[in-house]
């Protein structure tokens, strides 16, 4: 249909997460438009990230350098470890501004259906962090979804005879968000996740 390189680069865009045939036809034609020096800055980019990140030895977070800068503080609690699938979820707690922790990248979640079980993923790697890190509590900040909710429980029976604290982050209603819009998880998960108030 279109000029053999164009549809080239809608095939390569359409392979991209999150972008479908609509989508990587819009961003083909938006790059046509560009001047060829924002294009060459891209694609620069891209080669720049490729050439020089990779994972942190120890966490697996992306780095450029051996160590991630959370591993790399020393003014981090290493004796709290939060278990995330992906890098992206690292950055998601740390807008929170509310753990100083470390981390370990799971590399994903146990999902049966996509071939994916512990094998694929780096459990050996955080099991083998526990000791020598002196990690008292394990934080298991899986996605609330039926993939992080197994990959969990894996975890959690796995990590509970170690004498290790192993703890999951409560799930339930946004801020702002109505009850009546709720559906019976979220609402039973709120629930279930209730805390004191302090009325004082």
């Amino acid at each position: 249909m279109y000029a053999e390189t164009v549809q080239q680069v809608i095939d390569e865009l359409g392979r991209l997460p999150g972008i479908g045939p609509k989508s990587a036809q819009r961003l083909a034609f938006h790059l046509m438009k560009l001047p060829t020096e924002d294009t060459a800055r891209l694609t620069a980019a891209i080669d720049e990230m490729k050439a020089r990140v990779r994972f942190c030895d120890r966490c697996f977070n992306v780095s450029e350098s051996e160590l991630c800068t959370m591993c790399a503080d020393d003014r981090r609690d290493a004796t709290l470890l939060c278990v995330v699938e992906e890098p992206r979820d690292i950055v998601a707690v740390e807008r929170t501004g509310g753990f100083r922790g470390r981390y370990h990248v799971l590399g994903g979640a146990i999902s049966p259906i996509e071939g994916i079980g512990p094998d694929q993923l780096r459990v050996r790697e955080l099991m083998a962090r526990l000791e020598p890190e002196g990690v008292a509590e394990v934080i298991l900040a899986t996605n609330p979804n039926i993939e992080g909710e197994a990959t969990a429980m894996y975890l959690a029976r796995l990590l509970e005879p170690l004498g290790v604290e192993v703890t999951r982050i409560a799930s339930g209603l946004p801020v702002g968000g109505d009850l009546e819009y709720a559906d019976e998880l979220t609402l039973g998960r709120a629930l279930e996740g209730r805390r004191p108030l302090d009325g004082g």
